[in-house]
């Protein structure tokens, strides 16, 4: 079983993203800036509301409600940020990936490294693309 304070990848994007879009990270702004960094995979927006409530749960996030908006039809938007504890916890997955990819590149190769950058998308979440 994994540590409690350890991220899945699913995490990992989406405190990426809202690392990222720093006071501009609401629900659908995260959900578009976690699908661009999945691709070619897609990402579902039910997921991101779900998986930004653990965060919340988890202490990683914290999130408030904005003024409303003329645009929104005067509703409030629900703003994310990084707690200190969420900064840790994405700050060690990277140090993670990073061993990770350096191991692999010195035994599979620099071409090899390089060819995954190069690569056409092969897989959505699971599933094959033609």
């Amino acid at each position: 079983m994994a540590k409690p304070d350890s991220l899945g990848q699913f995490e990992q994007l989406l405190l990426t993203a809202i690392l990222t879009l720093r006071e501009d990270a609401y629900g659908v702004s995260i959900h578009a800036k976690a699908g661009a960094l999945a691709k070619p995979k897609e990402v579902s927006l039910g997921a991101v509301y779900v998986t930004l409530d653990r965060l919340e749960d988890k202490g990683l996030v914290s999130s408030r409600l904005s003024d409303p908006t003329p645009e929104r039809g005067g509703r409030a938007k629900r703003c994310y940020q990084l707690e200190a504890l969420g900064e840790r916890a994405l700050q060690e997955s990277a140090a993670t990936a990073k061993r990770i990819w350096d191991v692999t590149t010195e035994i599979w190769g620099k071409e090899w490294a390089k060819e995954q950058w190069a690569k056409p998308p092969r897989k959505r979440w699971g599933k094959e693309i033609a």
